[in-house]
């Protein structure tokens, strides 16, 4: 008589009783972290197609950190640090719409900042640290505010330590920086496409001053707007030469820089896609037209709204039922 076969299920692998409650614990924890993931009313018009991706996403992700998408660096930095004063509220907020309905590729980043010196009023301390909670696009500089002393010198040479981050942060920072007045419209997608093709060190960019004069290399660039490479910027912060030499006209004594520097040897003469509003009308401008970098001496709401209505900023507003604008 042979003796009974033994039961199978009585001598089951521990490892594989193990394995199928991890299974199923995993199940159980994918289904409530895609339900807390869905809206209950999403749940029921999504059905179970939006659930099995969620199921999709928890089995093919090792962790939490996996599920965080990085993208990689623009391939295109810019700062561009608007100089003006800590009681230009207004300038402030409007400037905000003009840059902040920009755009510009992809592949670009476009950083504005406004830069002024220490706060010295209570309403500024205030109403600026309001602006900085809400809009974060404030720098405030380690000086007294001033036009011809050294303002410009502490905003360049200020920001390699500002932006010194981590091993994990784009380096450089910026590939270019500009530093612009606040009664300037800069078209930031023709700014873009116009030093994509330039060099990224020792660059010098901008409107070439005399009116007259077509040739970077001779004189210096207009403080209505000028852009340097990250380079330059570095250099500013360590060399003799600028700390050397910070009072007088701005924009002449950052050319003086150069020269003596012997800095930006890749300069670039922005005229005529950088220039002055055309009224009144003056040699060393031109009639709005389309291949425009920027444009300056807005000094008015007038001259504003004539400008950007050349370029047909509002023409993507979408209708709506909320507004009706002819």
């Amino acid at each position: 008589m042979k003796a009974p076969r033994p039961d199978s299920r009585q001598h089951s692998s521990p490892r594989l009783t193990f394995a199928v409650s991890s299974i199923f614990f995993l199940i159980f924890l994918c289904i409530i972290t895609s339900i807390n993931e869905l809206r209950f009313e999403g749940l029921v018009k999504l059905g179970w197609s939006a659930l099995s991706n969620n199921f999709y996403t928890c089995f093919t992700n090792t962790s939490i950190a996996n599920n965080i998408s990085t993208s990689p660096a623009p391939e295109l930095r810019i700062l561009l640090g608007i100089l003006t004063l800590p009681d230009q509220y207004q300038r402030r907020h409007f400037l905000r719409l003009i840059y902040g309905t920009q755009q510009v590729p992809l592949s670009a980043q476009v950083d504005v900042k406004f830069v002024f010196c220490n706060l010295t009023k209570e309403d500024q301390k205030v109403l600026v640290a309001l602006e900085i909670m809400r809009y974060n696009d404030i720098i405030i500089l380690n000086c007294t505010e001033n036009m011809n002393k050294g303002k410009t010198y502490t905003y360049f040479s200020s920001l390699p330590e500002i932006f010194s981050g981590t091993a994990d942060d784009p380096n450089p920072p910026y590939h270019y920086v500009m530093k612009a007045d606040d009664d300037i419209y800069i078209r930031l997608n023709s700014l873009v496409e116009s030093v994509k093709p330039l060099p990224r060190e020792d660059l010098y960019y901008g409107y070439v001053i005399p009116c007259s004069s077509m040739n970077p290399f001779v004189h210096y660039m207009s403080g209505m707007g000028y852009l340097i490479s990250w380079d330059i910027v570095e250099w500013i912060r360590t060399s003799d030469v600028p700390v050397n030499h910070t009072e007088g006209p701005e924009d002449r004594i950052f050319g003086d820089w150069m020269r003596y520097g012997q800095r930006g040897k890749n300069r670039y003469n922005a005229k005529w896609s950088m220039y002055n509003f055309p009224v009144p009308a003056t040699k060393c401008t031109h009639e709005l037209w389309p291949d425009t970098v920027a444009v300056h001496l807005l000094k008015n709401q007038e001259k504003w709204i004539q400008t950007l209505k050349y370029f047909n900023v509002t023409n993507n507003l979408k209708p709506s039922k909320l507004y009706h604008i002819p």
